[in-house]
C-alpha cells in the first residue's frame, strides 16, 4: 500500500482539506466528512499510467 497526503478543498465551506490516498488503488470513490465543516463529501480520486494522482470532490446529494 503506498499512501500520499494531498490538499483539496471543500465543496461546502471551501476551506482547504488533507486527504490520504492510498495509490495502489487506480480509481476510487468514498464518502469523507469536512475536517473544518463536518459535511459529507464525496471524493473521487483517478491515478494515471504515469502514476499522478487526480482529485474531484463534490457534494455528496450532487
Amino acid at each position: 500500500m503506498y499512501i500520499n497526503e494531498k490538499e483539496s478543498y471543500c465543496p461546502y465551506c471551501g476551506e482547504t482539506i488533507s486527504l490520504l490516498i492510498d495509490s495502489s488503488i487506480e480509481n476510487q470513490e468514498y464518502v469523507e466528512d469536512c475536517q473544518v465543516c463536518c459535511s459529507p463529501i464525496l471524493i473521487g480520486v483517478e491515478i494515471d499510467y504515469d502514476g499522478d494522482i487526480f482529485i474531484n470532490t463534490k457534494k455528496e446529494n450532487e
